[in-house]
């Protein structure tokens, strides 16, 4: 099940451009459109949930599942020293699409946390080939 206008269904209903790494009958993986890093992937489950409040347990241990997987990934493909795994809840936690999403994003020593307000658009070209370096490692 899918809402209609939220961003993360028109992707899993294929309605708008995403660089996916990865999808499966229960959840797809794909670049983050402003990235903190290059390699700043998104994996969301394919039906429609707000956040982690909303999502039955299992299926949120399956997204987790997918999280580990996708971590070691990113990881290898573009050769980041960690790794931070981050999911917002909220307006207040600075939720910006309501549909529940885990953020893997690779990082490096000495590197600072942008505030998304400081996070620029990142070009189609660039975030496909990205992907593809990950993919390599799935």
């Amino acid at each position: 099940m899918t809402d209609p206008v939220c961003p993360f269904c028109k992707l899993v209903r294929k309605e708008g451009e995403a660089s996916v790494v990865f999808e499966d009958d229960r959840t797809m993986v794909f670049m983050d459109t402003r990235p903190v890093t290059d390699g700043h992937t998104l994996v969301i489950p394919k039906v429609h949930y707000e956040n982690i409040y909303d999502v039955p347990e299992d299926e949120l241990a399956y997204v987790y599942r997918v999280v580990k997987r996708v971590a070691g990934a990113v990881k290898r493909g573009v050769e980041a020293e960690g790794i931070s795994i981050t999911q917002h809840n909220g307006r207040a936690a600075n939720q910006r699409v309501f549909h529940l999403h885990v953020h893997v994003i690779p990082r490096y020593e000495g590197q600072r946390f942008p505030w998304p307000d400081e996070l620029s658009e990142a070009k189609r070209d660039k975030l496909d080939a990205i992907a593809q370096k990950i993919r390599i490692h799935m």
